[in-house]
């Protein structure tokens, strides 16, 4: 079947998806057809549901909704999946997959006003809390970043070495000459967070079981929460993983001071405020949390695809991203190996 399909083309195959549901619908609506990914509104007898095409494999499809079935189940705020006539809950379909879930009515947070980013804060720390104890079926292709930060920031830090020099050669074009202004700096930034890492609780809190850790959301946002009568919702778990809070704490904390422009460090504890509200966190977990904050991800971000992809990156953009990390590296560090408590 090809990917791309006309409305009508949509319907029918939702139709017949549907079918393995015993739902014959009132009414469908497409809300959203971008390439594989694709979901449909479905009106059934006064219900609305939400019917979705999925565009992994069937191993990597089986760890994230059953993770949804078991969170969901363990009291979790997240929307119920819908077992099929065979009781299961991912339904195959013309070799496409497709999950039928609970509709949530609400609005979507806005991270930029304190009152939803402290609300959206509060539910994704229920979320983690509810995941703890998932166990994947023996199927499934299980996504863990346990214990794999040192590598990865090593990995980071020798390609921007190597990008190094290979933009050598190109040092007057766009990109690459903002690139070898700065990237001696945030190497250091990376050795620093990596010398730190290293020293840190992190391999005794990463070395347990996989099912004794949350699961990190990894694209918590706005789109993704979801505020109804019964509280925050979290949605689209598609890449969730076994990790440390930290994970997804960073990505969120990071944003916001980004927006700020590191200059107000009271934003971080904030949002931590929030967070411990429902799920709080250890001293060692907080250290290992400013560390991921001092590495220079953002950075990495911004001039990964230069040279992966060989996509021009504007100057402008280099720089921001190089201010940015100056600016938050001054936060977190106060001299070499000392960072700052973000949280009193």
């Amino acid at each position: 079947m090809s990917i791309k399909q006309n409305d009508t083309g949509l319907t029918q195959m939702a139709e017949n998806v549907l079918a393995n549901y015993n739902i014959a619908p009132d009414q469908i609506r497409l809300i959203q057809n971008k390439g594989l990914k694709t979901l449909w509104e479905v009106a059934f007898k006064g219900r609305r549901m939400c019917l979705k095409r999925l565009r992994h494999s069937v191993d990597k499809a089986m760890f994230s909704v059953y993770a949804q079935v078991y969170i969901y189940n363990n009291g979790g705020n997240v929307p119920a999946v819908h077992l099929n006539r065979e009781n299961n809950a991912i339904t195959q379909y013309m070799d496409h997959l497709f999950v039928l879930y609970e509709w949530i009515e609400g609005r979507d947070l806005n991270f930029s006003d304190a009152f939803d980013l402290r609300l959206a804060m509060e539910g994704l720390a229920r979320f983690h809390k509810a995941s703890v104890g998932y166990r994947p079926p023996a199927e499934a292709r299980t996504s863990s970043k346990l214990g794999k930060w040192p590598g990865q920031y090593r990995s980071m830090r020798d390609n921007m070495a190597k990008w190094k020099n290979l933009s050598m050669s190109k040092a007057g074009q766009q990109g690459y000459r903002s690139y070898l202004k700065h990237v001696d700096s945030v190497i250091e930034m990376a050795d620093i967070a990596i010398k730190a890492l290293d020293a840190s609780p992190y391999s005794a809190a990463a070395s347990v079981d996989n099912e004794q850790c949350p699961l990190c959301h990894q694209d918590y946002g706005e789109g993704n929460a979801l505020l109804s009568e019964k509280g925050v919702f979290v949605l689209d778990l598609d890449g969730v993983t076994y990790d440390l809070p930290a994970r997804d704490l960073r990505k969120l904390i990071g944003k916001q001071m980004e927006d700020n422009g590191w200059t107000d460090k009271s934003i971080a504890s904030q949002i931590l405020g929030s967070y411990e509200k429902n799920n709080g966190l250890s001293k060692q977990e907080k250290e290992i949390l400013k560390i991921d904050l001092l590495f220079p991800h953002w950075f990495f971000a911004e001039v990964k695809n230069l040279f992966k992809k060989n996509k021009p990156v504007e100057d402008s953009k280099i720089e921001r991203a190089a201010r940015m990390e100056q600016a938050k590296f001054t936060m977190l560090q106060h001299n070499i190996g000392d960072i700052i408590v973000i949280s009193g």
